[in-house]
């Protein structure tokens, strides 16, 4: 089996973007890997689902927790495009995920301008960032320079 690193899983959760950003949805996808192999994917349907809770981060861990039947994924890593929002950030505390990595930061909505601290994640999950984060950052940017 071949060894992928975090810049093959962040580019899967890219692609999982641009399939929110060609469906003009805000574009922000997610992988969820275990063992090497992504167990779910997950992108933006806030308004094709007409659900504000439908982000990326949401959708791929309700298809990992169905994957494993399983409500904990602390063998897992998620890879997400944009910073998680307070709300995604509090579903990754209760899933118990052992890694979250993501992309690009979000000064507005991400969960670091919400909280002062380090992020409210379970405490032993690992945080890692800023992979492929120019990349992430200019579809995001992109998709609003669009809309304006």
């Amino acid at each position: 089996m071949q060894e992928h690193n975090d810049e093959y899983f962040m580019q899967q959760a890219l692609n999982e973007a641009q399939k929110a950003f060609d469906a003009d949805e805000v574009p922000v996808g997610a992988v969820v890997v275990m063992n090497n192999k992504i167990i779910a994917r997950g992108h933006n349907q806030v308004e094709l689902l007409n659900d504000a809770t439908a982000h990326a981060e949401i959708l791929a861990l309700t298809a990992a927790f169905n994957f494993m039947g399983a409500k904990y994924l602390p063998e897992a890593s998620l890879y997400v495009t944009l910073e998680p929002c307070l709300m995604c950030a509090g579903a990754l505390y209760w899933s118990k995920i052992g890694r979250v990595v993501y992309g690009a930061s979000d000064a507005k909505n991400g969960y670091r301008f919400h909280t002062k601290e380090a992020g409210p994640f379970h405490p032993k999950t690992i945080l890692e960032f800023g992979i492929l984060e120019a990349d992430c950052a200019f579809l995001i940017q992109s998709f609003f320079r669009n809309k304006r």
